[in-house]
């Protein structure tokens, strides 16, 4: 929790501003969903009494009415979205780094997602938002959030059935490892159903089952199951205390993670159960809590860094 954000005056003084926002949003809002309601339930009544006509067309008045209301406030609801990501998040993280920014309409792509090895799936539907960027001392890292679905067809006698599920749903981080690996080393969740549903039995990686790599550790052993193209490599890069380092970094995980090691790069997937990131509208930005919260997991993903001890230059590289 970064109960730093209380103190930062200028972070305060936009939360001000943008709290009228909010409510006069939120307001209105109420105001429409109370009009469609009340325009529903006249219609219903119509019916009830016996007169379903006149039910009808007294049901439309309030019904459109509140539709338009919703309608007209969809723009300055936009807005401030738009204005929550780049001026509160945004803010927070020039207090936190001055290296660090959001770009909201930007994210990871799905070709990159690929790229990790963590996800043998190709989506079908894919969505990337709330691209972060930045250093932490000599380390570059970026994280974003991402929604990878794949679908299934099923014809049945009447109809055809299309069902969407997930393939991944959270925060995908990259960081720079400074050193280019030959082979690939992937780290899985050994229990598919503590990754909140995020890795399937169709996830199949691209690695057999002669190259599982028994690790020194029994319980990183225990957790994960880690594969490697290059066992030799793979041993020098999960070193006793990076292994340490991941468990760690795990257990402050809410599900539990997988990382992929490719060429100069480090990957982990952190499944999640929430959109991030989002402005609030029936709740108060003045909440220490509301905030906190996003910012919270921002710090989360800065400290990996430190938490994996990235900056130190094992590869002897700078």
């Amino acid at each position: 929790m970064l109960s730093d954000t209380a103190n930062n005056v200028a972070l305060q003084q936009v939360l001000a501003t943008m709290e009228v926002t909010r409510k006069r949003i939120a307001a209105t809002q109420t105001k429409g969903y109370i009009f469609i309601a009340a325009g529903i339930l006249l219609g219903i009544l119509g019916f009830i009494l016996g007169f379903p006509l006149a039910g009808i067309i007294s049901g439309l008045i309030p019904l459109i009415y509140g539709g338009i209301l919703l309608f007209n406030i969809n723009d300055a609801l936009t807005a401030y979205q738009n204005a929550y990501k780049t001026n509160v998040i945004g803010a927070a993280l020039k207090f936190l780094d001055e290296s660090l920014s959001i770009k909201p309409e930007q994210g990871i792509e799905a070709s990159e997602f690929m790229y990790t090895q963590l996800f043998s799936t190709e989506p079908d539907r894919y969505k990337t938002e709330d691209l972060v960027s930045g250093s932490a001392d000599k380390t570059r890292f970026y994280f974003a959030e991402v929604h990878a679905e794949y679908k299934t067809v099923t014809q049945t006698k009447n109809e055809t059935r299309t069902e969407w599920h997930d393939i991944f749903r959270g925060i995908i981080f990259a960081a720079d490892f400074n050193k280019k690996f030959n082979g690939v080393t992937l780290v899985r969740p050994k229990d598919f159903g503590a990754a909140f549903g995020a890795w399937f039995s169709k996830n199949l990686f691209s690695f057999g089952r002669n190259q599982a790599i028994q690790l020194e550790n029994v319980t990183f052993d225990k957790t994960f199951v880690t594969y490697g193209s290059d066992q030799v490599e793979s041993r020098y890069i999960l070193t006793p205390a990076l292994m340490e380092r991941i468990l760690s970094l795990n257990h402050q995980a809410k599900y539990t993670i997988s990382l992929s090691f490719i060429e100069s790069r480090m990957y982990i997937a952190f499944p999640l159960n929430r959109n991030y990131f989002e402005a609030p509208v029936f709740k108060s930005l003045l909440d220490p809590e509301t905030v906190d919260q996003d910012i919270s997991t921002i710090k989360f993903m800065y400290d990996i860094v430190k938490e994996l001890d990235l900056n130190t230059r094992i590869w002897g590289k700078d």
